[in-house]
């Protein structure tokens, strides 16, 4: 039986590689190692909690004592390392955070894999996760492919590239079974709502001001969360060493035009009138260092593993709303004071 190690598996991203997981795998024995900060949730993965071959871990990545002593004595085969802060806003206010988690807490997996691992690298594998933001940004043409240099315009994606460095630097000098994947943006369920797509429904149900930075102009490339788990699984157990895998939709949409889409699709779910949930439209001050452009071309992984998005947009963006209008009591609790008090500093019309 494989043990695999995956780190932030009560998040977002986390959660749904882990429901595969545990689901598919039978046979692997999965352990979530998070430290359950504000947006990771074990609600998030209630429903497998009782599974035989799943069991939890509460922890910090960046506690090295703790995490040479779990690698001792769970002798994991492989590590799927998804742990990270991850919002850019938060990053601004507080870059060293950023750093421990991001820098630190990834060397710190990394130096007690090779511990552990060094009598045999081929036999395991060390999967970091990534961001498309370590690419910085794009003008109105153009993609991110594997080879793009790096150009990281925020401390979170400054930090992201960090650990990049670091987990290419462990396969070249060490000869560590490393793979790294970059995604774009992510949406679907149990999102926390400080990024825009469910903090965008969970003010449209209370009648709540919609903010958006600048005029709404940046583009993004949007995933399916469940897509990415699905390309993480394939890329788990198929890529080779040392390489690097971009993943994207080939779905860009402006901030402005995303928000107009969901709106619409808002109006219908709650009975409004159409157009009245864009009157809560609202621009807000730009945030510093934004990146204007995203875009994943994610030919490579297509051609050579053979993975396609699932789902369009616009039916992807449905399911999603149905989720959080059907989950108010999820979304009740993770809304917690101070979550709203960092909302109310973040997010004023200045």
């Amino acid at each position: 039986m494989k043990k695999i190690l995956i780190t932030g598996g009560a998040g977002f991203i986390g959660s749904h590689v882990v429901r595969l997981f545990v689901n598919k795998y039978p046979d692997y024995q999965i352990v979530n190692l998070d430290k359950l900060t504000y947006a990771g949730n074990l609600n998030n993965i209630k429903d497998i909690e009782n599974k035989p071959n799943y069991s939890f871990v509460k922890g910090d990545i960046v506690d090295a004592a703790f995490i040479n002593e779990l690698f001792s004595l769970h002798k994991f085969d492989s590590v799927i390392h998804l742990a990270a802060e991850s919002h850019v806003d938060r990053s601004i206010s507080n870059p060293l955070e950023f750093v421990m988690t991001n820098v630190i807490g990834t060397v710190n997996l990394l130096n007690a894999a090779k511990n552990e691992w060094k009598d045999n690298f081929s036999a395991h594998r060390f999967y970091h996760v990534s961001t498309d933001e370590v690419y910085g940004t794009l003008g109105e043409t153009g993609m991110f492919t594997e080879t793009t240099s790096y150009d990281p315009h925020s401390p979170y994606s400054a930090s992201k590239a960090s650990s990049d460095h670091f987990v290419r630097a462990y396969h070249d000098t060490y000869g560590m079974n490393v793979i790294i994947s970059n995604c774009s943006n992510n949406y679907g369920s149990h999102h926390f709502p400080e990024k825009l797509i469910p903090l965008s429904i969970h003010n449209i149900k209370n009648n709540k001001p919609i903010p958006i930075y600048g005029k709404g102009e940046n583009i993004r490339d949007w995933l399916y969360v469940e897509d990415h788990a699905r390309a993480i699984d394939v890329i788990f157990h198929n890529a080779k060493t040392g390489t690097t895998y971009n993943i994207g939709g080939h779905n860009e949409w402006t901030n402005i035009d995303l928000i107009k889409i969901l709106c619409k699709i808002m109006d219908k779910k709650l009975n409004r009138d159409e157009g009245e949930s864009a009157k809560l439209i609202t621009f807000v001050k730009d945030r510093a260092g934004h990146d204007l452009r995203y875009a994943i071309d994610s030919t490579k992984l297509q051609k050579e593993l053979g993975w396609v998005p699932s789902l369009q947009f616009e039916e992807g963006l449905e399911k999603t709303v149905d989720w959080y209008l059907s989950n108010e009591e999820w979304l009740t609790n993770v809304t917690s004071g101070a979550y709203k008090k960092y909302y109310e500093e973040q997010y004023t019309k200045r």
